[in-house]
């Protein structure tokens, strides 16, 4: 097999996996009014769940980025996918909402393993001209797991119910992480150590069995003091506030409250919402490699494009807000697909973190920089969840609960905006040839 052959194939297989990951992290979002109904809980305690769900993700990132330099893409995608399937057999057999709160941080804690492993594979498997792009195509072709969640997940929870949806989830996440075993390597020289092992192994006459697993001695050599550096490095932080700026309005939405506003806030349809979401995830699918492009070509594009896209979802946000009655269809549209394209931008803080941080501490770095879209989204989701529950008249959740909770939405987009401002700067004296 051709090298660029094989290192599609590694790729494919591993995006695939962060696929499965996306499932199982938005299957809880399009599932809130069947946990209201099934276990009693309120908007607070459903934004728990998932803050408790991000938290652990965030919680995760720099832990998962120093075992990523260590461990390399494959052993943690492949652990990622089975703590993922465990965690949706325990959502499965639930008997109360305890049970879904430890479902949930298992699927927090496999997904924090699965999509900055996917985005390492690309630099060690393809050229540098390539990256910004396959960067971007991981992060997109990733969204049709929210694709999977929003429309065969939703139409199997109200054709078999919850424990079979579960189950189901669960089961692909087996399959992935199977496959992720099989196929992927760390790179093109694990592949060749493998062989060598092999040929090893059979020459003395013990077969397969007799291998012996072990870390790459480039992977063994990780750099001392890896994550003080990486925090102390004003590109690192730039990357950060730009994942969160991009990235926690589109989480916010997709991954709990989204669905709900669309159904009992603006009106619409089940169908209608789910639509809207795969709408979402079309927008990143679609922009994602055309901004990878751009970032490619014209490095110091990074910048605009991450603060003009957070301007578009800042006014996103006052046309759904601002409105005392449901907004049109097309407004609805035109929101989402916004926020969607929040997501592809936000990965361009992958490429500037890239771009200031050497290979040895390159994971560390990504897991930081990870970080930042989900602290801003698991915070903004508990906020909302507890406004939501204080305003809401009977415990019904109406356009005005939500226009009183979105107006929250400024604070981080603020945060953001300014952490990319100040840190613009302070990563332009660091690193004076940053194109940002």
């Amino acid at each position: 097999m051709t090298t660029d052959r094989r290192a599609l194939l590694v790729w494919g297989v591993g995006v695939a996996a962060y696929v499965v990951a996306i499932l199982n992290r938005s299957s809880f979002g399009v599932a809130t009014l069947e946990v209201s109904a099934l276990f009693g809980v309120s908007s607070a305690a459903l934004a728990a769940v998932a803050v408790a769900q991000l938290v652990v993700y965030a919680l995760l990132q720099v832990p998962v980025g120093v075992l990523l330099d260590r461990y390399g893409p494959r052993v943690l995608i492949a652990t990622g996918a089975a703590v993922m399937a465990l965690g949706q057999l325990v959502l499965a057999l639930a008997p109360s909402a305890v049970w879904v709160l430890a479902g949930r941080v298992l699927v927090g804690a496999g997904d924090a393993l699965t999509f900055v492993s996917a985005v390492r594979l690309v630099p060690a498997w393809f050229a540098a001209r390539r990256v910004p792009v396959m960067t971007q195509l991981t992060g997109s072709i990733g969204q049709v797991g929210q694709v999977l969640s929003a429309v065969p997940v939703v139409a199997l929870l109200h054709a078999e119910g919850w424990r079979t949806t579960f189950l189901c989830v669960a089961a692909l996440g087996v399959l992935a992480a199977v496959l992720v075993l099989a196929v992927v390597r760390d790179s093109p020289e694990a592949v060749a150590r493998t062989r060598a092992d092999r040929d090893e192994a059979v020459a003395r006459g013990g077969g397969l069995l007799r291998r012996r697993w072990r870390p790459a001695p480039a992977r063994a050599a990780r750099e001392p003091g890896a994550l003080r550096a990486v925090l102390r490095d004003p590109g690192a932080r730039l990357g950060f506030w730009m994942h969160f700026s991009g990235q926690f309005s589109n989480h916010v939405v997709v991954l709990l409250w989204g669905y709900a506003f669309l159904v009992e806030g603006q009106g619409r349809t089940a169908g209608e919402a789910s639509a809207l979401l795969t709408l979402n995830v079309v927008a990143a699918v679609v922009s994602g490699p055309l901004i990878g492009l751009v970032v490619g070509r014209h490095p110091r594009a990074r910048m605009p494009l991450a603060l003009g896209t957070s301007v578009a979802i800042a006014l996103g946000w006052l046309a759904v807000a601002v409105p005392r009655d449901p907004v049109p269809l097309a407004v609805l549209a035109a929101f989402i697909v916004v926020i969607g394209v929040g997501g592809p931008t936000s990965l361009i803080a992958f490429d500037v973190a890239r771009s200031c941080t050497p290979p040895a501490r390159l994971g560390t770095a990504t897991g930081f920089v990870n970080t930042g879209g989900f602290v801003g989204a698991l915070v903004t989701m508990l906020v909302l969840g507890v406004v939501l529950d204080r305003v809401a008249g009977d415990g019904v959740r109406d356009l005005d609960a939500f226009r009183t909770a979105f107006a929250w939405v400024a604070v981080p987009w603020v945060l953001g905006v300014a952490g990319m401002l100040l840190g613009r700067r302070s990563a332009r004296r660091a690193h004076p040839g940053l194109a940002v």
